[in-house]
């Protein structure tokens, strides 16, 4: 039996992304979208990564941890949509096994990274927000270095397990994932044979990782918002609420696409639904991420004014 079951997935040499195929008449628009998100997606992060090295007055904690989350963001677009923008260009919509498993492990890994760094950051709010007078010294460079290390960390051995099973399951029938990327729940449609160790691990991580992960940052803004209530004065309600506003609307935003996409009903599961969902938090929220934390944030719009008065 096991013979056999080796036999049927090694036989698959590849996989076919299916992607936008089922909409032909809309390619050249999704070619275009994608492609302009793309490309404002990487600039706009490397913009605000170039502005947090350039200007010393943003060598603080809450920047350095949105230097990480820029970087997480140009590696989301980096992993998907080179790959779908070439298959849509090229036409060839092929993928090998292992580029597959690759692009698995990495985009579960910058997920999951992003979602333990978005906690650390509402740590850091609460911190700022309710702790201000210990804020140096709890928030120092050698805790913020450990925290953003660790959600890489946290991310690469988290989607270990995952894709190393997703890499030894059974794959049998079809060879094509009805995606524009090897996500997990597509992939999970193609395997035959057993697959509970698969589904365990998926549970053990989403109770004891995410779930917990979420808690934390639920916690923090429910002390966030408890502190900024006290305040008596409407002006010093505002300004303490618009320190950790743009971060509450990232979270909201990367938060409520994740629990849609995976906790929805089974009923509910729709390809293309899928697909307009990942793209979402694939490249829409890392084209407007950098907007979100600059519109409202004068230390960066000076920075930004200077390097642009500093090279005219």
């Amino acid at each position: 039996m096991q013979t056999k079951e080796r036999r049927n997935q090694t036989s698959i040499a590849g996989f076919i992304l299916l992607g936008f195929s089922d909409h032909p008449q809309l390619q050249v628009l999704i070619i275009t979208l994608v492609f302009l998100i793309f490309l404002s997606a990487l600039l706009g992060n490397v913009t605000f990564l170039t502005l947090m090295c350039a200007d010393p007055r943003l060598h603080r904690p809450m920047y350095f941890f949105l230097s990480n989350l820029s970087c997480l963001d140009i590696c989301y677009t980096l992993t998907t949509l080179p790959r779908m923008l070439g298959s849509l260009f090229m036409r060839d919509k092929s993928i090998s096994f292992l580029a597959c498993v690759v692009q698995l492990f990495l985009f579960m890994s910058f997920t999951v990274a992003e979602f333990v760094l978005l906690a650390v950051m509402a740590y850091d709010r609460y911190v700022a927000i309710c702790n201000p007078f210990h804020y140096a010294l709890i928030m120092s460079n050698r805790v913020c270095t450990l925290l953003a290390v660790s959600s890489w960390i946290i991310g690469f051995l988290g989607s270990a397990p995952l894709t190393g099973l997703t890499a030894q399951s059974s794959f049998c029938g079809s060879n094509e994932i009805n995606h524009f990327f090897c996500d997990l729940t597509a992939m999970i449609k193609l395997t035959c044979g057993d697959i509970h160790s698969l589904e365990v691990t998926i549970f053990t991580e989403g109770v004891f990782l995410g779930i917990n992960i979420f808690l934390l940052t639920l916690i923090s803004y429910i002390c966030i918002i408890s502190t900024i209530l006290k305040i008596h004065s409407t002006e010093g309600r505002r300004k303490t609420f618009s320190t950790c506003s743009s971060h509450l609307t990232v979270v909201i935003l990367f938060y409520g696409i994740l629990i849609f996409y995976y906790i929805r009903p089974q009923s509910m599961y729709l390809p293309d639904q899928d697909k307009l969902l990942s793209l979402l938090y694939t490249a829409l929220i890392p084209m407007i991420n950098p907007m979100i934390y600059s519109l409202r944030n004068k230390e960066i719009k000076n920075a930004l004014r200077k390097i642009i008065a500093r090279n005219k």
